[in-house]
């Protein structure tokens, strides 16, 4: 059996353990099924956005019109657009050739299997097993994949995932037309990619509204933006079937409301419902680590498990779904166990994320729903990007179809709750909420302000916006200006 200080399950944000680890001069071991830096860069975010900008550059053009410029439709060269997107992607090859010149990291490529509390196997790509291994700290950063829905005869019928989109069914070309089931934020992305090069999409969600996550209204506005660029959405429905027609694909659906009954049918089938955890691939059932009832394992605010010396970080914990979260999470989990003093805990309150569809989409901290489930009094202001030069300089008026906005949600107190945007750069735009809800700077005039507790609301609020200057003319005055929109009316 070899012994090591260290194992981690996991190459993506598992990889910043494994990398301090190294660095602290522990023996280290690291555990990767398939193809190192994890998700986000092998086949999530990274690649996903070498084809969305693209994308974006194609719905521009679409509208550039109003400013005065016009443009030829555009040509899609998928070859050149895929071997940049494909670079990327490669670029595990050269992590997985790095680590393993690490002279005391020693590197699996398989899944692990736990066979006993502390100890594991490695079941390798032809089939055999490893040496067993024993690790006195295990790190669990072993992620998700697609859930997919017991649809009857999708097996015989087909389909992707982002997984196999990313893998060995990527097209040769855009498909003529595609289904994607599911609104959420993969399929909202790939609904944005693939009919900006040129698909006729289909979105099909059970749900009485795509991205069911966001503010109702901005749920209500992407779905607007998608019928005015082509995008069939369908929701409230169950699928009842799937199968073939010819060389097309097929799924029967019925509208819940009414019982009818509808057959779609496209070249392919893009399956979007959302994320299963991974953890059954690892045998917890031989250790004292705890799942909840759909598989995510359970952890407490310092990543610890349910047993100890284990430890979960990112996807597989099943607390939000994004890179930067696991990111994070693997922060704090190398400061708890490599240096010393106060350790520190995971807060998730102000866990923003961005839907790059189109409009853009982003979002951290409550929604007004949420806020007034929780019994809070609270109040709503909203700015659209027809109000401010950036916008109009954009050539959005009030009347534009496109003309998106950001909602901010605060308290009585003049905390922020939440800030939603849908428009242009909304991922950019929502930072700056981010860094004021999560201010946690010790008020150094409390007697002066007669501040109530220990955090300052002149700082976590917003009175250090109001106060500060905005560039002018740039689209930082839409969430800057909102709070002047604030309705303090009951």
């Amino acid at each position: 059996m070899k012994k090591f200080d260290i194992v981690v399950i996991g190459s993506g944000a598992g990889l910043m353990v494994i990398e301090a680890a190294v660095t602290m001069g522990l023996k280290c071991a690291i555990i990767e099924k398939s193809k190192f830096g994890g998700t986000c860069l092998t086949k999530g975010c990274i690649p996903s956005k070498m084809l969305v900008y693209p994308a974006d550059l194609i719905r521009e053009t679409e509208k550039s019109d109003r400013v005065g410029v016009q443009f030829k439709k555009p040509h899609v060269d998928w070859n050149v657009i895929s071997k940049r997107m494909w670079k990327q992607i490669n670029y595990s090859l050269s992590i997985e050739k790095n680590l393993k010149k690490i002279e005391n990291l020693q590197v699996y490529n398989g899944t692990a299997e736990f066979t006993g509390k502390n100890t594991l196997r490695v079941r390798l790509p032809e089939g055999d097993y490893s040496e067993e291994i024993q690790g006195d700290i295990i790190v669990i950063a072993g992620g998700a994949r697609s859930f997919v829905p017991p649809i009857k005869n999708i097996e015989d019928a087909g389909y992707i995932t982002y997984e196999t989109f990313f893998g060995d069914k990527y097209p040769k070309k855009p498909w003529k037309s595609l289904l994607i089931v599911g609104g959420g934020v993969i399929g909202a992305e790939f609904a944005h990619i693939f009919s900006a090069f040129g698909t006729k999409v289909t979105v099909l969600e059970r749900n009485d509204r795509i991205l069911s996550t966001e503010e109702q209204e901005i749920s209500a506005f992407v779905e607007r933006e998608f019928k005015n660029v082509g995008i069939s959405v369908i929701t409230n429905i169950d699928i009842l079937d799937s199968g073939k027609n010819g060389t097309m694909k097929t799924l029967p659906v019925q509208d819940r409301t009414t019982g009818k009954v509808h057959i779609f049918e496209a070249e392919e089938i893009f399956i979007a419902s959302g994320l299963r955890s991974s953890s059954d691939t690892l045998h917890l059932e031989n250790t004292l680590v705890e799942t909840d009832e759909r598989g995510w394992i359970k952890t407490n605010e310092y990543l610890e498990t349910t047993q100890e010396n284990i430890y979960a970080i990112g996807d597989i914990n099943g607390i939000y779904q994004f890179r930067h979260k696991a990111n994070y999470e693997a922060e704090i989990l190398i400061h708890n166990l490599f240096t010393e003093g106060e350790k520190r805990k995971a807060t998730y309150d102000t866990v923003p994320w961005a839907v790059f569809t189109h409009p853009q989409v982003a979002h951290v901290g409550m929604t007004q729903e949420q806020a007034e489930k929780k019994g809070i009094k609270c109040y709503i202001g909203r700015n659209y990007y027809s109000q401010i030069a950036g916008g109009i300089a954009l050539g959005i008026n009030s009347r534009s179809t496109d003309n998106g906005f950001i909602k901010i949600i605060v308290d009585g107190n003049r905390r922020i709750l939440g800030a939603h945007i849908v428009g242009p750069h909304a991922s950019i735009l929502i930072q700056s909420f981010v860094y004021l809800m999560d201010s946690d700077i010790k008020c150094s005039k409390r007697e002066i302000q007669k501040c109530e507790n220990s955090v300052c609301p002149q700082l976590s609020g917003f009175t250090t916006i109001n106060e500060s200057m905005v560039i002018h003319p740039s689209l930082n005055e839409l969430t800057a200006w909102v709070l002047d929109n604030i309705d303090w009316s009951e």
